[in-house]
C-alpha cells in the first residue's frame, strides 16, 4: 500500500518529500524534538494479564447460560460430563499448538498473521474479510446482548424487560469497552483482571454450594449416569460442537504476542494454566448443576444457573444475573482488546487503511484499530437476527482455524530450521486440524442452507483482494484515501508506531 503522508507529533502533517522516518529522525538523520519516548505499543501484558485475558474472554454467558447442549445431544448425564473433558483436552492441544506459533512468530494478530506467513495473503485477506463484515461484529453484538439483558435482570424482576431497554443498556456497555480500549492498555488489562476475578466468583457461588451437597449425599441425579438408551451416534458430533464453542476463546492471546513480556515462556504457560483453569471449572459448575437439578429439568432450563440459583440460594440468587453481565463484559473487553490489534497488524501489512496501524501520542493506544468495530457492532445491534448470522458463520471460525493449524504442520516441512522456543509433539496438531474440519464438514451436512451462504459470503473476499489490494488503485481513489488518512490522523491524534 503506498503510504503518502504522515503527521509529526506536533500534529502538522509532512509531504512525501518531509515525511518523519519510524525511528524518531528525519531524513537528515536529526532527531525530533520530544522524540525521547517512542510511540509504540509497550510489553504491558504479563503472565497474570495474559490468564485474565484468555479465561476472561472463554468464559462467558454460556456456561451460565446454557450448558443444555451437550446434554441434549450426548443422551447422558455421564456422557455430557465427559464431552466436557474432551472438550477441553481438544482445546489444549488447539491452544498448544497455537503456543507454538506464537513463540515462532513473535507477531500480534493471532489467525491472520499465521496464515499469511503459512499461506500467504490471500488466504489471510479472506480470513480478516469474512472477520470484519460479519463475524466479529456480531460475536460482539450478541455477548453485548447478553450483558444489557442480565445487568438489567435485577432491576425488572419478575417483569420482562423491555427490548428497547435491553439495546440502549447494550449500547452503553459496548461504548464503555471501546472507550476503556482507547484509553490506556494497562487499565484494559488491569480491568480484565478484575472481571476475570469476577467471573471465578460467580463459578464458585454455583460450585461451592454444588460442591456441597454433593457431600452430603445429594447424587440421586448421578444414578445411572451412562444410561446409554438415549444416546445417539448422529448426536455426539453436536455435542462436541456445542463444548468446542464454549471452549472458544484460547487463541486470543496470540492476538498481542508484541505487548506479551518474554513471550516464549509466557504464551504456552498462560494458555496451560488458563485452560486448566477453565476445563476444571467446566466441569465442576455442571456436576453441582445435577446435584440440585435432574437431567430433564436441566434441559426444560432457560438459564441454568438462574434456575440453580433460586432453588439453592433464595434471595441471594439475585447476584447471579449480575455475575453473569459482568462475565459478559469481561468477554467484551478481552475480545476487544484482542481484535483491535489483527486490524492493526492487517493495516501495518498494508491490507487495511494506514490509519489503522497508528498509535495515539499519548495512550499508546491503536485508537482506529480500536474504533472501527464500533459502528458495525452497533448496527447490528438494530439488524434483524444477529443469532442466524452467527450460525452459517461458525463454521468459518472453525475451517480457519483448522487452516492455522495446518500451517502449523506445513511450516514444520517448509521452514524447518525456523526458531521453535516451545515446540509440541507433531500428533497435538493432527488430532486438533482434523477434529476442527470434521466439525466444518458437520455443518455442512446438518445445515447446507446456512453454512453454504456463511462460504458464499466469505468467497467474497476474493474479488475483495483483487480490486482492494492486488490491482493498482486509480490515482484519484488513492489521492481520496491518502486524505481520508491524513484527516482521521488529525482527528485522532495517532502517527505511525516506532521500530
Amino acid at each position: 500500500m503506498n503510504r503518502f503522508t504522515c503527521t509529526n507529533r506536533d500534529g502538522k502533517v509532512a509531504s512525501n518529500e518531509q515525511m518523519f522516518s519510524q525511528n524518531g529522525k528525519d531524513p537528515g538523520g536529526k532527531l525530533q524534538e520530544g522524540s525521547e519516548k517512542k510511540v509504540e505499543l509497550g510489553k504491558k501484558v504479563t503472565l497474570l494479564r495474559g490468564i485474565s485475558i484468555i479465561v476472561g474472554t472463554i468464559i462467558g454467558a454460556g456456561i451460565f447460560i446454557s450448558p443444555k447442549g451437550i446434554l441434549k445431544h450426548s443422551g447422558s448425564v455421564g456422557m455430557s460430563l465427559i464431552v466436557w473433558i474432551a472438550c477441553g483436552v481438544l482445546s489444549l492441544f488447539g491452544a498448544l499448538s497455537y503456543a507454538e506459533l506464537g513463540t515462532c512468530i513473535k507477531k500480534s494478530g493471532g489467525h491472520y498473521t499465521y496464515i499469511m506467513e503459512a499461506f500467504g495473503p490471500q488466504v489471510a485477506f479472506i480470513r480478516l474479510w469474512t472477520d470484519l463484515i460479519a463475524i466479529r461484529p456480531a460475536a460482539l453484538a450478541v455477548i453485548s446482548l447478553a450483558f444489557g439483558q442480565y445487568i438489567l435482570e435485577p432491576l425488572f424482576m419478575p417483569c420482562s424487560i423491555p427490548p428497547m431497554a435491553v439495546k440502549l443498556a447494550t449500547a452503553i456497555g459496548i461504548t464503555s469497552v471501546i472507550y476503556l480500549n482507547s484509553m490506556s492498555v494497562t487499565w484494559t488489562a488491569r480491568i480484565q483482571i478484575l472481571l476475570t476475578i469476577s467471573k471465578l466468583a460467580a463459578i464458585a457461588t454455583i460450585i461451592v454450594p454444588g460442591m456441597y451437597q454433593l457431600f452430603k449425599g445429594e447424587t440421586k441425579n448421578f444414578e445411572n449416569a451412562f444410561e446409554l438408551s438415549n444416546m445417539q451416534l448422529s448426536g455426539m458430533p453436536l455435542a462436541f460442537y456445542s463444548g468446542m464453542y464454549a471452549y472458544a476463546g484460547w487463541f486470543y492471546l496470540n492476538f498481542v504476542t508484541e505487548e506479551v513480556d518474554n513471550p516464549e515462556k509466557t504464551v504456552p504457560l498462560a494458555i496451560c494454566i488458563s485452560m486448566a483453569i477453565v476445563t476444571s471449572c467446566y466441569v465442576l459448575i455442571n456436576v453441582a448443576y445435577y446435584t440440585v437439578l435432574s437431567a430433564e429439568e436441566l434441559l426444560a432450563s432457560e438459564a441454568v444457573a438462574v434456575t440453580f440459583a433460586e432453588r439453592l440460594l433464595g434471595n441471594f440468587s439475585i447476584v447471579v444475573p449480575v455475575f453473569v453481565a459482568l462475565s459478559c463484559f469481561g468477554s467484551m473487553n478481552g475480545g476487544l482488546f484482542a481484535l483491535s490489534r489483527m486490524f492493526y497488524v492487517a493495516s501495518r501489512e498494508g491490507q487495511l487503511p494506514e490509519v489503522l496501524s497508528m498509535i495515539h501520542v499519548n495512550r499508546h493506544t491503536p485508537l482506529a484499530a480500536v474504533l472501527i468495530l464500533y459502528p458495525m457492532t452497533i448496527l447490528q445491534l438494530f439488524v434483524g437476527d444477529i443469532y442466524s448470522l452467527l450460525n452459517f458463520m461458525s463454521f468459518l471460525r472453525w475451517f480457519f482455524i483448522g487452516v492455522v493449524v495446518l500451517g502449523l504442520i506445513y511450516l514444520r516441512y517448509t521452514k524447518p530450521d525456523l526458531p521453535r522456543p516451545f515446540k509440541v509433539p507433531l500428533f497435538i496438531p493432527v488430532v486438533f486440524c482434523l477434529t476442527c474440519f470434521f466439525m466444518v464438514f458437520l455443518s455442512l451436512y446438518s445445515d447446507p442452507f446456512n453454512t453454504g451462504i456463511g462460504f458464499a459470503m466469505s468467497l467474497t473476499g476474493i474479488p475483495a483482494y483483487y480490486i482492494f489490494i492486488y490491482f493498482s488503485r486509480p490515482k484519484w481513489l488513492q489521492k481520496a484515501l491518502d486524505s481520508l488518512n491524513r484527516t482521521l490522523q488529525i482527528i485522532l491524534e495517532v502517527v505511525p508506531a516506532d521500530q
